[in-house]
């Protein structure tokens, strides 16, 4: 395996003492990172508190011979995240990468979903994500460098029974594009990942809703590749986190077994055009030769 990709990095990475997050910390302290490793040790739904899974995995890099320290702060208050960022800077002296993974569910169907539930998953995913990236990019704006990395979801696309995550993670996707764009001329680059892996989240999903989703086209297993491991993702994110992909900026990143994927943003499949602009009556004779109308458009979620 090559070593010492990272060097000299500092990283932080939310989310980092279960799952995805932990292989993400192991990997970037194998490969020479000093690395802060947020978790705030919640169950899956976000319920509990527990400094042990981040203290965990600050132990296992630091056995392996890497750098690493513990941040126990929430990512869904601007105070909770300006000390996950702070926390870099004090004990290392900067930071290089942010690595957004930090997540929690609370699967309802739409109509059932009570918006304590809706609240406390895009808080988490979307509110954390700009709370992270915010300090992070004053920080890496004025050392004019930087890389961020921001864990969205296929289920940005729309998936049954996860309304809040849905759009939570689609949010994810605006917010990583236009960093991007604006953190650009700063030399500092951003990505989002897709990722498809077996982990305490996806163990919690009822087997009931894998069977609406299945019979929807949206998550059938026998879609998705047959070994799915943490270890996969961790391998692209540490990739693009290196100097080798310093011009690798405002992607997708679908990764899943052993498929990778560059995904596009969304775009016009068809366009016409009315001189003079549309009337209800224009729209009415030309949508249906033009478009057609049986447009039933449900994702093929294969990850």
């Amino acid at each position: 395996m090559a070593e010492g990709m990272l060097e000299d990095k500092v990283a932080v990475v939310t989310g980092g003492g279960n799952g995805i997050g932990r292989e993400i910390c192991k990997l970037m302290g194998a490969q020479g990172a000093k690395v802060v490793v947020n978790d705030l040790g919640t169950a899956v739904d976000g319920a509990g508190e527990s400094a042990s899974v981040a203290d965990s995995c600050v132990a296992e890099i630091k056995a392996a011979g890497g750098e690493a320290t513990a941040n126990y702060d929430t990512v869904a208050t601007p105070e909770g995240g300006q000390n996950i960022i702070q926390t870099a800077v004090d004990t290392y002296g900067k930071i290089d990468i942010l690595v957004h993974v930090a997540g929690i569910l609370r699967d309802r169907m739409v109509f059932n979903m009570s918006i304590e539930e809706w609240d406390a998953v895009i808080q988490v995913h979307l509110r954390g994500a700009f709370c992270v990236n915010k300090p992070a990019c004053v920080l890496m704006r004025a050392q004019k460098s930087g890389c961020i990395i921001n864990f969205s979801s296929i289920s940005a696309a729309g998936n049954s029974g996860q309304a809040n995550y849905s759009a939570a993670k689609a949010g994810i996707l605006g917010l990583t594009r236009t960093v991007a764009r604006d953190m650009s001329k700063y030399g500092v680059r951003a990505n989002a990942i897709w990722p498809g892996a077996n982990t305490r989240m996806t163990a919690t999903i009822p087997e009931a809703a894998r069977q609406i989703r299945a019979e929807r086209g949206i998550g059938d297993p026998s879609a998705r590749p047959a070994e799915r491991k943490p270890e996969s993702v961790a391998a692209v994110v540490a990739f693009l986190a290196t100097d080798m992909a310093q011009d690798i900026t405002g992607w997708t990143v679908g990764i899943s077994g052993d498929r990778l994927s560059l995904i596009d943003d969304p775009r016009p499949v068809k366009t016409m055009f009315q001189p003079g602009g549309w009337t209800f009556d224009g729209v009415l004779d030309h949508w249906p030769n033009a478009f057609g109308l049986d447009l039933r458009h449900i994702q093929q979620a294969g990850q």
